[in-house]
């Protein structure tokens, strides 16, 4: 059981990435995913989540507008559309499962975590 992140690099400011949480051994299709992300000497933040019973995103509010999470169930794979990046949004991101259908409000219990991917935003 497996979630790898993918997808990171460096993009100016203003620029996109597309970053990707590709499933092994387990169909992401029945587990909600989400997006945390941590910059250096930060805590580490969530910064959206796809539910699976009916897909619904959610996102915090400093990327609402900005970024976009979608699954597509026959790559088992989630992505995170990033869009006008700023140098703020430089971090390592990270996908994770709870393990359930919904979406948990607390990140304790996303217990299940890819190892990160790095997206740096600077001219």
């Amino acid at each position: 059981v497996q979630l790898q992140a993918s997808g990171g690099g460096l993009v100016q400011p203003g620029g996109s990435l597309r970053l990707s949480c590709a499933a092994s051994g387990f169909n992401l299709d029945y587990y909600a995913i989400g997006w945390f992300r941590q910059a250096p000497g930060k805590e580490r933040e969530g910064v959206s989540c796809i539910s699976s019973s009916d897909s619904r995103p959610s996102y915090a509010d400093f990327v609402k507008g900005r970024f976009t999470i979608a699954r597509d169930n026959a790559k088992n794979t989630v992505y995170l559309q990033m869009n006008s990046l700023k140098p703020e949004d430089t971090a390592v991101y990270y996908c994770a499962t709870d393990w359930v259908t919904r979406c948990s409000d607390y990140e304790v219990d996303f217990t299940s975590w890819g190892q990160g991917t790095l997206v740096t935003v600077s001219s």
